[in-house]
């Protein structure tokens, strides 16, 4: 069966198949699979634009879905604390977390500096490696542009660099343990990531402000939510397109 509905929102829209397209960034032929296979759907994120481009709620294009309001109130579930500084957030929080880990324990950020100097954290890092949790640390690959952009949006320039450099140095004795993995990624960040199973640390990153006086978004995942899930793939993206090193001196990292 066809998706009549979806049909009818593009013809009145006044678009063809191929500006409707483009705006969604796929194929046209995409596009009318869609309208033609009412069991083809497009992905999560091609849904919000279509509706958004139509001007639609989801549930109306695909009746099946959740409307908007069903959306939002799930993802007010997902939020558990708003911190307006990371400066604020208790620093024995960071290791209470970690120490809830049993199969996903993540760290994403350029450098994570002052994490690396906590003695905490380190023992629940060798406490999880021992338990065979895999330890999953994702830091700014020093020499990209991303690393140096964000050092000038910070009004620190090559200091960003410098404190990559110096948190591999200080997280020397962690690599080789069982189940622990480094890896320097290139990625622009909008967000450090903190991840412990189903909970989770989104710091955000704002122009000309250091993280630690940006908001942190405690997160944990609830059925039917998205917000705990978009920052997951984000992770696991970056994850995939990082490279991984086995000592802090590898590759030159360290001069």
């Amino acid at each position: 069966m066809a998706n009549e509905r979806l049909r009818s929102a593009i013809v009145a829209s006044d678009m063809t198949m191929d500006q409707v397209a483009a705006h969604i960034g796929v194929d046209p032929k995409t596009v009318d699979r869609w309208i033609n296979d009412e069991k083809r759907k497009p992905y999560r994120r091609s849904q919000y634009a279509l509706a958004n481009l139509l001007r639609k709620d989801i549930s109306y294009l695909w009746p099946e879905e959740r409307t908007a309001g069903e959306v939002r109130e799930a993802g007010q579930a997902e939020l558990v604390q708003l911190y307006p500084h990371r400066a604020v957030v208790p620093r024995e929080f960071w290791p209470e977390l970690y120490a809830k880990a049993t199969c996903a324990f993540d760290v994403l950020v350029y450098s994570g500096f002052w994490l690396s100097e906590d003695p905490a954290f380190f023992k629940v890092v060798r406490e999880k490696s021992a338990d065979g949790v895999p330890v999953r640390f994702m830091l700014g690959d020093p020499g990209c542009p991303a690393v140096a952009q964000r050092g000038e949006d910070e009004g620190i320039g090559l200091g960003m660099a410098g404190k990559v450099r110096n948190a591999l140095i200080n997280y020397a004795g962690l690599f080789g343990l069982p189940g622990v993995e480094f890896r320097l990624h290139s990625t622009t960040l909008y967000n450090s990531l903190y991840r412990a199973d189903d909970e989770m640390l989104a710091n955000g990153h704002i122009y000309g402000v250091g993280a630690y006086l940006a908001p942190v978004l405690h997160l944990t995942r609830v059925p039917g939510g998205e917000l705990f899930d978009s920052y997951a793939e984000s992770i696991e993206r970056v994850w995939q397109g990082a490279r991984t090193i086995n000592s802090p001196h590898e590759l030159g990292v360290l001069a």
